[in-house]
């Protein structure tokens, strides 16, 4: 049983609901993707079983759609034939970065038939390297990164809120209580153990990711010859989330040079099992430059509540960045604050370099974080956030919001 939350029965009493309620949902970018389609190719980037193929499946733009996948031996005949249908369609390629022609083959046929045709591109985290490394298709597609569930998405608020204005203040929905979050906190955001709510599947789903993580799309990425010890390696950043990742404090847990330390981090965060938040760096104060802090795509993995509560916050924050990045297309990046003297604030939110927002997490406390003041006189932030993981808790501390958890993620996306 969690410690801010209500007995585990309620959520299973829920299950049902969630089940019918989530065969018909729609991903946040569903609308935004079908809008783009009707110009250019969409590529859907992500975490592996996050719902990418299930999204991709989802989109009803054509009265026609052929889905086809590379790693499908009769598809990969399909493909390479160009035997397109003659009438409109949504052509959906899944994996097809596999391919090693794969970007020359997208170009020519969007060229060719971009005006009956609609191209949806959908593969793991090769996708996201691969479509970096080069720029034969510029200009020709739009990328969306998918993200695992969140509040505002579970709840169904991701779907009704209209444009995000940057610099503006967050607008928190209502009609959302502190039980919703607990499904979410417990399971973590990736679709299938949110929706089973199964211990016994909830563990045997994240032994068999971790497995394929390792086993496929790593070997398929990177010519690694001691995977045993990037396996170390994810099992102790668990133990390091919310604080600046030292290389050097690594080497001898693992026996490795910083070189080879930190290739391994940048794998796993090209393989989308960590992403890595930066300090932000200013003349106004002291701040660190190199560190960054480490947190996990699937924050259920952590065991430690108020890092595992900080990651959460942290993943909603970065998918709401993402949000207003790839269909916005502002210039939103998250970091943290933290200068020489050891003051820190968990998180801070810029667009076109000028601070936004800044919210500190705080799990099992309402104390005023005096940093959030502090930082907030020093570099003019006007909104200031502390989020807690109790229930019913919304009102101004000087000029902070101190403010529940599940309130506060309604506002994102």
């Amino acid at each position: 049983m969690l410690l801010f939350f209500s007995p585990m029965s309620k959520i299973y009493c829920y299950l049902i609901f969630l089940v019918v309620k989530f065969s018909k949902m729609k991903r946040y970018i569903y609308s935004q993707i079908i809008n783009d389609l009707k110009e250019k190719s969409v590529f859907i980037g992500g975490p592996r079983q996050v719902g990418k193929t299930y999204l991709a499946k989802s989109i009803s733009l054509h009265p026609n759609q052929l889905y086809l996948n590379w790693d499908f031996t009769p598809d990969k005949k399909t493909i390479l034939s160009g035997q397109w249908p003659a009438e409109p369609a949504l052509i959906i390629l899944d994996e097809i970065h596999k391919y090693i022609k794969w970007k020359t083959f997208i170009k020519g046929h969007f060229d060719k038939f971009n005006d009956l045709h609609s191209f949806l591109i959908t593969g793991s985290a090769r996708l996201d390297v691969y479509r970096k490394g080069g720029d034969s298709l510029q200009g020709r597609y739009h990328y969306y990164r998918l993200h695992p569930l969140t509040l505002a998405e579970t709840t169904g608020l991701s779907l009704k809120l209209k444009e995000r204005k940057i610099f503006t203040s967050l607008q928190f929905q209502t009609g959302i209580n502190h039980n919703d979050l607990e499904p979410l906190f417990e399971f973590g955001g990736f679709p299938e153990p949110f929706l089973r709510q199964n211990n016994r599947f909830f563990r045997r789903w994240q032994n068999e990711r971790m497995e394929r993580l390792f086993r496929e799309d790593l070997r398929d990425l990177e010519k690694i010859p001691d995977l045993s010890r990037i396996e170390i390696l994810s099992q102790i950043l668990p133990e390091r989330i919310g604080s600046p990742l030292s290389i050097n404090s690594l080497k001898e847990d693992l026996e490795a040079s910083h070189k080879a330390l930190n290739n391994w981090v940048n794998i796993l965060e090209r393989l989308y099992f960590l992403f890595r938040v930066p300090p932000y760096s200013s003349s106004l104060i002291r701040s660190l430059k190199k560190e960054k802090k480490v947190y996990l795509w699937d924050w259920s993995v952590i065991k430690d509540l108020g890092s595992k509560f900080e990651n959460m916050v942290a993943s909603h924050l970065l998918k709401y960045c993402h949000y207003l990045k790839d269909w916005e297309g502002y210039k939103v990046e998250l970091y943290y604050l933290r200068d020489v003297d050891k003051r820190e604030v968990d998180f801070l939110v810029v667009c076109d370099d000028k601070p936004w927002f800044a919210v500190e997490a705080k799990a099992s406390s309402t104390k005023l974080s005096k940093h959030l003041l502090y930082f907030s006189k020093k570099l003019e932030i006007s909104q200031l956030y502390q989020v807690v993981l109790q229930a019913d808790i919304d009102y101004f501390d000087q000029n902070v919001r101190v403010i529940s958890a599940h309130k506060f993620f309604t506002a994102l996306m």
